[in-house]
């Protein structure tokens, strides 16, 4: 054995020993720690399994849906000029109807108008849309099994867009009643109906929103929104849930072009059957009345009334003799809740405080002074639409002296008989606005031949008062003018003191 390999064989037995090992374990440093390979997260859970069959609901429930065919007469029509509603808005009017040329009235001349509707009562008791058969002289309701029936108007309402028809028939199929109120967005949805005249028509989606203040015409409606395809002759038929139960009633559609566009509205089942009842037992529907005139709060109005948000609803007006100034809301107080409900924008409150029986108590919240306060109101028989506010438009002002001086560099007067008389201002309060000085005033939206009612929660009658409100006010402040108007009513404007 060589030299070389002798020592090769020692190393090798030196390394192989315990002894040697030890020497090793000691002299060499510490082996790295391994860690357990990192385990892959788990896949979230299927939220969405698959797309759902709905032969079986349409088996179930198409039976109870039918067509509604109404004969119209030449009549005025209570819808609005196209150029006048504001979102582009348009209900899913039945053939026959046309807009009028500028400046006149609206009429839907004599024809038929085609929609759709449910049977909700064997003994024949039908419901639809109120714009399919307003104004009517004649309905039929054909069934699917082609039978046709004439039908009796039993009532109808245009603020809820409900109508309650009866057939003279027995052992009629229906379809269930369901709760919209546990609508949540994302649920699918079904329609059928007539659209286009093409009657038994199944169309499905999702329910996109709920609460959705449609329209104008309709405040005391929270919409069901969805992207169901509906289109002409859809009115008045059922809106489905996958147990194929009616969660709403098919009213409207989003459209620029008049059909479907992927914005559809229906009417909640809850309101309108809680109208059913109404129209059965008296032909109409009455709602209840809070007594306020509202405007929504923008980023002036929190810092004006010292806020700490932008939600709730602003009251302009109590109307006299009201649950509201029986209660001690004023203006200048911003509601907040309703029974518990909370409020974003005025237009959350009708639906709210409509479908309730006058003479029901209501606990609402205000803010007053920055300070929340619960007050219980007794809620009247509303007997026409309450005021809403709207964005001012100037008048002319009238000829007069300027008096007064102050950091808006408002020129007011005394309000003469004529000036109350076209305001709608009994005697009392309030001075006229001749000349408006300020850019941020104006911008604010104040113009000659407004008045001026009060400054805050103060009354003012006379063009000193106003001039010694504002000058209590500093440069940056923001100062809350309640303001009327003949083209609007009544609202509070937000008013920046600048730097004169």
């Amino acid at each position: 054995m060589t030299p070389h390999a002798r020592h090769g064989l020692l190393t090798l037995l030196m390394l192989t020993t315990p002894l040697a090992a030890c020497a090793q374990q000691a002299d060499a440093p510490a082996p790295a720690v391994t860690t357990a390979p990192a385990v892959p997260p788990s896949p979230a859970p299927q939220l969405v399994t698959g797309l759902p069959d709905f032969t079986q609901l349409v088996e179930q429930v198409g039976p109870g849906v039918v067509n509604v065919e109404a004969k119209i007469g030449t009549r005025a029509s209570a819808q609005a000029d196209e150029g006048d509603i504001p979102e582009i808005f348009r209900r899913m009017l039945p053939p026959g109807f046309e807009m009028p040329g500028p400046g006149q009235g609206p009429q839907r001349r004599g024809g038929t108008s085609i929609g759709s509707g449910f049977i909700i009562s064997a003994d024949g008791y039908v419901l639809t849309n109120h714009h399919v058969v307003d104004g009517a002289d004649e309905v039929k309701v054909t069934l699917p099994d082609r039978r046709e029936l004439t039908a009796k108007v039993v009532g109808s309402d245009q603020q809820y867009d409900v109508a309650l028809l009866k057939v003279d028939a027995k052992g009629l199929p229906t379809v269930r009643i369901g709760n919209s109120a546990v609508l949540k967005p994302g649920q699918w949805v079904v329609a059928i109906g007539s659209p286009l005249g093409l009657d038994h028509s199944v169309t499905a989606g999702i329910v996109s929103a709920v609460g959705r203040n449609a329209s104008p015409e309709q405040r005391y409606v929270p919409f069901i929104q969805t992207d169901v395809a509906i289109n002409q002759g859809n009115s008045g038929g059922p809106l489905l849930n996958t147990r194929g139960e009616v969660v709403g009633i098919n009213s409207q559609i989003f459209s620029v072009s008049g059909g479907y566009m992927g914005i559809s509205f229906a009417i909640p089942i809850d309101l309108a059957m809680s109208a059913v009842e109404q129209l059965k037992s008296g032909g109409k529907v009455s709602r209840a009345m809070l007594g306020v005139s509202m405007q929504n709060i923008g980023p002036d109005e929190v810092k004006g009334l010292d806020l700490p948000d932008a939600n709730g609803a602003l009251v302009a007006t109590v109307q006299p003799g009201s649950g509201a100034e029986k209660a001690g809301i004023v203006p200048g107080d911003v509601i907040t809740a309703f029974n518990g409900r909370k409020i974003g924008t005025r237009e959350d409150l009708p639906p709210l405080v409509g479908p309730l029986p006058a003479g029901s108590k209501a606990k609402v919240t205000v803010i007053r002074d920055g300070k929340p306060r619960d007050v219980q109101v007794t809620l009247s028989a509303l007997e026409e639409p309450e005021d809403v506010a709207g964005t001012p438009r100037a008048t002319p002002a009238p000829s007069a002296a300027p008096a007064g001086s102050n950091p808006l560099g408002l020129q007011t007067q005394a309000l003469d008989a004529a000036a109350r008389k076209r305001l709608g201002i009994e005697t009392g309060d309030g001075v006229l606005v001749t000349r408006v000085e300020s850019a941020s005033a104006r911008e604010a939206g104040l113009a000659p031949g407004m008045a001026i009612l009060q400054v805050g929660r103060t009354k003012v009658d006379s063009p000193a008062a106003l001039d010694r409100e504002l000058a209590r006010a500093k440069v940056g402040d923001t100062v809350m003018l309640l303001v009327r108007h003949p083209s609007f009513g009544t609202r509070f404007l937000a008013v920046t003191i600048e730097k004169s």
